[in-house]
């Protein structure tokens, strides 16, 4: 089965009309007519098409407790099988090599010409060299060489094994093929056990420049005594609703009984307003035409972007949830391999 992102379409010759200056052109001066002088450059562009065809990447998207892995092809972003795995009860920097081996030659079955590997894994990591630097979670893999690592297992050179941050995945699979599609500035939002965050100027992610903290990290910005994450972030929810009543709930359990639980409907709206409170400080000096929210608290946008929304009046600013969802950081890897191939 193949997913496709992106609005493009092979169109068969007999059926697409190509108009010059309104007129239609006769089959004499159409160059995708078979047969007349322009055959050649048909048979040029057949040929571009098919190898355009044929770049495709594998990419992976290490989550908190699962990874997944996709083949994407890089003319639509469209996303072969997806495989996805708990990490293995083995914790060493071994077993979970060859668990990433492993789920890239099942994804990658029936694939032919894979270029090489994109994984977007969280921080703190060196994504320049593949090493990480965490060490509160998958602290098994504090300091190894995950490049030359996967580069052996593959049987490729180390270069062509790659890495960024999930944050940056996730909004680089929606500008390329979600709801920042075709849009000069945008944010991207995710919001979960944690906060995460990512600019981007003309598809591209930055990390410095007007408006855009340090890093481009939002979660430990001063807020209302505190940091950003105190209150945009799961235990942000948790504990305003424990606050409230006394009782320690899971999110989701929250935002199910929020149309008759006030209380829980309460947590929600006030987390909205934290919400658009920080981005309309965020937007006042980068200036993004849409904020794009993924994450697991997304799931319940219902409940918080009208909090939100009411924050960012007068400001030329759309707040979406993401159309991608979870495949977002797979296509995002995608199309960094592929910005940085062309």
């Amino acid at each position: 089965m193949v997913t496709s992102y992106g609005d493009f379409r092979l169109i068969p010759c007999l059926d697409l009309s190509i108009r010059n200056g309104g007129n239609a052109l006769s089959a004499d001066e159409n160059p995708l007519t078979p047969g007349v002088y322009s055959t050649g450059r048909m048979m040029l562009r057949e040929a571009r098409m098919t190898a355009d065809l044929e770049k495709s990447v594998l990419v992976y998207d290490v989550g908190g407790s699962h990874v997944a892995a996709s083949v994407c092809q890089g003319l639509d972003y469209r996303l072969g099988t997806i495989v996805s795995q708990p990490y293995p009860a083995e914790q060493s920097s071994d077993a979970f090599l060859g668990f990433l081996h492993a789920l890239g030659v099942k994804a990658s079955a029936g694939f032919a010409g894979v270029s090489g590997a994109e994984l977007a894994f969280p921080g703190p990591f060196d994504f320049a060299a593949g090493v990480s630097q965490m060490k509160h979670k998958l602290p098994f893999l504090y300091g190894v060489d995950l490049r030359q690592g996967l580069a052996e297992r593959f049987g490729w050179q180390p270069a062509e094994v790659r890495f960024l941050h999930d944050s940056a995945a996730f909004l680089l699979g929606e500008v390329g093929a979600g709801a920042a599609r075709g849009l000069h500035r945008a944010v991207g939002i995710t919001l979960g056990t944690g906060i995460g965050s990512a600019f981007a100027v003309d598809g591209r992610v930055v990390t410095e420049g007007a408006g855009v903290p340090p890093g481009g990290e939002i979660w430990n910005l001063p807020y209302e005594g505190g940091i950003l994450e105190d209150s945009l972030s799961t235990r942000g929810i948790q504990g305003n609703y424990q606050k409230r009543t006394g009782q320690l709930r899971q999110v989701v359990d929250l935002a199910a009984a929020a149309a008759d639980d006030t209380d829980a409907a309460a947590v929600f709206a006030d987390f909205g307003r934290h919400l658009g409170i920080a981005l309309r400080k965020l937007a006042s000096g980068f200036n993004p035409q849409v904020v794009v929210l993924g994450g697991a608290i997304s799931r319940s946008a219902r409940l918080f972007l009208p909090a939100a929304e009411s924050q960012l009046q007068g400001l030329n600013l759309r707040l979406l949830p993401s159309t991608l969802k979870d495949n977002a950081p797979l296509v995002g890897a995608a199309v960094a391999w592929f910005h940085a191939a062309s």
